[in-house]
């Protein structure tokens, strides 16, 4: 996951209504003009499902 910072990670999540899934990270990331490799790690995740953004930016950055 090189390349990828925890400012670009909460950009792209900016407005996430949680709990959600991966889907719904990816749709949101979109929705925020991402950049194609932070698309690319929400979507490859191995997790579903995310209480809180701290649970989307452990499992980005651990992973």
């Amino acid at each position: 996951m090189a390349d990828l910072s925890p400012i670009d990670l909460q950009k792209a999540l900016s407005g996430m209504e949680y709990p959600t899934d991966k889907k719904g990270l990816v749709e949101c990331a979109r929705r925020n003009h991402a950049d194609d490799r932070v698309v690319s790690e929400l979507d490859h995740l191995k997790r579903n499902s995310f209480d809180g953004p701290n649970e989307v930016q452990k499992a980005v950055f651990s992973e």
